[in-house]
């Protein structure tokens, strides 16, 4: 029986991964809608991964010129690495793909300032990380052992995509076990958590211009539940409260949705749900009577002001304490493998477990970067180097 990595590598050379880009490679889920611009700075969406071919393998035609034998030959070094899933962690892995592919050399010290962590290399980006697990490197700008594809939709997505080989890292926003309820067991399932998140409430600029800058979780929850509907009631303008939300399958709407009501498949009352959190906080921008809930990584888009929330007696604060482990809407950032973790899984994961991916990727998107215990743990959980 072919182990999981061959049966992977044969899945992709016969349902195509999706097209790479020369840093940062972007995969958008045929279900995204116009809502809105990502606030990442991507190309242009894509077609689905199993629409459009790799770079990697030009010459494939089809299912059948392609065996599993070849796929097993080619994964090691050409197959790509493909993560997709929530939009809450893309800026994180997606800005780890686009460091990863450009593999910039060691003597660019603005990009790769690796002296500054402690680490002594030559070795350009990803060359270095790759070379931990075994991977030859290149020694070239933009050609690193292996590339990484990341896809945009959400954590439902990420996680389903994981199960059957399409995907080799599953992004999500809540855990497995809350977003997949169904499932008789969660034991292939690896476990990589790399940033926290601490989900802001934020209105739109006129009604905190209008004096609405602080709610309680009471109010919250009843807003949630179609229980106040007009801005009054909470000492704003005369003007029906818009509430947003995320569409089902999102792993923010099962993290919001269990702190706020405490379960999950709760049912919320909500104007309108948004696929992906980009689009969300876009719709927040564009409206002047919007609420909703958000990932730090789009709480300070133009147009789009988070308000503190009072929480059994504590005032949470954007800027302040949201990544506190009492913030009830505080949630972790998970990037999933399955049945174990590959060397090629690992080495990416590794460079984003680092003290520099945690201060470029995580805390430069505006996440809390994983305390020292957290960090050495999830670095404990990856295979031993070679």
């Amino acid at each position: 029986m072919p182990s999981r990595y061959d049966r992977r590598a044969f899945l992709r050379s016969t349902a195509l991964v999706g097209a790479l880009g020369a840093a940062g490679c972007v995969r958008s889920p045929a279900q995204s809608t116009d809502d809105g611009p990502t606030e990442t700075e991507t190309e242009p969406p894509t077609e689905t991964p199993t629409d459009a071919p790799t770079e990697t393998d030009p010459e494939t035609t089809g299912p059948e010129e392609t065996t599993e034998d070849d796929a097993e030959e080619a994964e090691p070094q050409t197959e790509p690495l493909a993560a997709d899933g929530s939009s809450t962690v893309y800026p994180i892995v997606n800005e780890a793909a686009a460091y990863w592919n450009a593999n910039r050399p060691a003597s660019d010290r603005e990009y790769w300032p690796h002296a500054e962590y402690g680490i002594d290399t030559d070795r350009n980006y990803a060359d270095y990380w790759a070379n931990r697990y075994g991977f030859e490197p290149t020694g070239e700008s933009s050609e690193p052992a292996f590339p990484a594809v990341v896809g945009l939709s959400h954590s439902e997505r990420g996680l389903e995509g994981l199960t059957d080989g399409r995907f080799d890292i599953g992004n999500a926003s809540a855990s497995v076990e809350s977003e997949l309820q169904n499932r008789a067991s969660y034991g292939n399932f690896t476990d990589h958590v790399v940033a926290v998140d601490g989900i802001p409430i934020v209105v739109s600029q006129e009604i905190a211009d209008a004096g609405v800058t602080s709610i309680t979780g009471e109010q919250l929850r009843d807003l949630y539940r179609g229980r106040i509907e007009n801005w009054q009631e909470l000492g704003g303008p005369d003007r029906e409260v818009e509430v947003l939300g995320r569409a089902e399958g999102s792993g923010s709407r099962t993290a919001f949705v269990t702190a706020l009501l405490g379960d999950p498949a709760a049912e919320t009352t909500v104007d309108d749900r948004y696929e992906q959190a980009q689009q969300l906080a876009t719709a927040v921008e564009r409206s002047d009577s919007a609420l909703a809930y958000l990932a730090l990584a789009f709480a300070d888009m133009e147009g789009v002001t988070p308000i503190t929330l009072e929480w059994e007696g504590t005032t949470y604060a954007y800027g302040e304490n949201l990544g506190a482990r009492g913030y009830p809407l505080s949630r972790d950032l998970h990037c999933y493998t399955w049945d174990g973790t590959s060397p090629k899984e690992a080495a990416f994961l590794n460079s984003i477990l680092s003290e520099f991916g945690q201060d470029k990727f995580v805390a430069g998107n505006n996440y809390v970067a994983l305390p020292d215990d957290r960090l050495q743990t999830q670095r404990d959980r990856l295979p031993d180097r070679t």
